[in-house]
């Protein structure tokens, strides 16, 4: 890719395109509906951004709107399932009303066999598009009007060379003190279950300059938690290494925390692991997927590390910042694991002690290497698996937060839970519940008494 940012004449053509929409959609509502990861989240706020850019008032309540747009993901058959499952539910109310538009985008939108699916048993679907063209959204709305047929904005490049990079288009943030800030696109790393680099295409990072002036702008307006994101942080290529883009980030005045998802641990350096541990304003948590403790498993998932180079770089993580949080991915089920595959994992996840595991049964992609390896797993030995990893984490995780018994934590608060209790999140990203209500996105000293596997519980100091 030469040149993988969108000009910004292009950017204007886009805005005046919204302009243009006004008169049709004076009075209307738009509804944006999110599954998947953080990406897509920012994604979602970035559509309901540039949706209010062309005169949509937005809304959550999808009964009320009149543009509906499902963003999509791939990761796991799950998640497709409950996003075709969604846009089945607008089938009744777009027969009712024709003005109705209903689009559907992201990771699965990028699939050639779930397009043919939408196309062939969802006519109701009025335009699709991929995961590199948020930026023209107003043109393809316009499309949609213009146009009695279905509208398609997908790129028909190869995975090797498809993502743009645009800047300057409007972003509507659901939080007033929360922030996505996305700093790299795409994946080369081609794990043999993943559809990432299918789906979002190859990496390819935002400048630098871009990036800090976007988190600098947040802080000075307020935010107190931001999250720079990337399918691989730790590649970021965008005029400075990430350990430096992470310094950059968290070196402003105010109090605040720059968090990252996600890392790879073939990728994390020593450099990035002092930044955290240097920087008060880096939050002391380290999100490390590992996916497999077995050497052989790792290798048939090309993550291209062996157990022993994980376990040295989580142990160094745990060794230069004592109150770390440390989490991961595990993928139970992967094809051809073995009981002692799976007790490799069980004994790694003991060795490095995680605060958090997220725990995933493995789930074939199409397109993908592992989908087609023989030795796939039975449904009842990976569920199996996923219950042992499961109990045991619990265990570990209720022992780690004993610690934090006795210790008065900085925590930033989220109001109240569904519950009514007033609730935040530690440094190390834990839910920490307390006795006084705070404003949400304010910052409080709790002392813990009592703890849980995944809550700590404590009192306004």
């Amino acid at each position: 890719m030469n040149d993988i940012f969108i000009p910004q004449s292009e950017i204007e053509r886009q805005k005046e395109i919204a302009k243009s929409l006004h008169p049709i959609t004076n009075g209307k509502k738009a509804c944006v509906i999110t599954f998947g990861c953080q990406q897509n989240e920012n994604d979602s706020e970035l559509m309901a951004g540039i949706l209010e850019l062309c005169g949509y008032e937005i809304t959550d309540n999808s009964e009320l709107a009149e543009m509906i747009i499902i963003n999509t993901c791939a990761i796991r058959e799950h998640a497709e399932i409950r996003a075709l499952s969604e846009a089945g539910q607008f089938k009744g109310r777009k027969a009712n009303n024709r003005n109705i538009k209903i689009g559907l985008c992201g990771c699965m939108a990028q699939q050639s066999h779930r397009r043919e699916q939408i196309y062939k048993s969802y006519p109701y679907v009025d335009f699709v598009f991929g995961t590199d063209m948020h930026y023209k959204l107003p043109e393809i709305i316009k499309t949609s009007f213009e146009s009695k047929k279905r509208v398609s904005f997908i790129t028909e490049k190869s995975h090797d060379c498809f993502g743009t990079i645009s800047e300057g288009m409007p972003i509507r943030r659901e939080s007033s003190y929360k922030a996505w800030v996305p700093v790299m696109y795409g994946c080369n790393n081609f794990c043999t279950y993943c559809v990432v680099p299918f789906a979002r295409g190859r990496e390819r990072s935002r400048n630098k300059d871009d990036v800090i002036a976007e988190v600098k702008s947040l802080v000075e307006r307020g935010y107190k938690d931001i999250t720079l994101l990337g399918q691989n942080v730790n590649s970021y290529n965008g005029g400075c290494d990430f350990a430096d883009l992470l310094d950059a980030c968290a070196s402003f005045d105010g109090e605040y925390r720059v968090r990252f998802m996600t890392s790879h641990p073939k990728d994390a350096s020593s450099k990035l692991v002092d930044v955290i541990a240097n920087n008060k304003n880096v939050a002391k948590h380290f999100h490390l997927p590992v996916q497999s403790g077995s050497s052989r498993v790792l290798k048939l998932m090309n993550r291209k590390y062996d157990r022993e180079q994980y376990l040295a770089k989580a142990m160094e993580i745990r060794e230069k910042i004592p109150d770390i949080a440390l989490t991961t991915d595990i993928i139970c089920g992967f094809p051809t694991e073995t009981e002692t595959d799976f007790s490799d994992t069980m004994s790694l996840v003991k060795t490095v002690g995680f605060d958090m595991i997220y725990t995933f049964i493995y789930s074939p992609r199409v397109g993908t290497v592992a989908a087609k390896m023989d030795g796939q797993i039975p449904k009842d030995v990976s569920n199996a698996r996923f219950k042992a990893l499961s109990d045991m984490e619990n265990d570990i995780a209720q022992s780690l937060n004993e610690k934090f018994v006795g210790k008065t934590l900085r925590v930033l608060s989220d109001g109240v839970n569904k519950n009514g209790i007033p609730c935040g999140r530690s440094t190390q990203n834990k839910i920490v519940t307390f006795d006084k209500v705070v404003p949400a996105g304010e910052f409080a000293d709790v002392t813990i008494e009592t703890v849980g596997a995944y809550a700590l519980m404590g009192k306004i100091k």
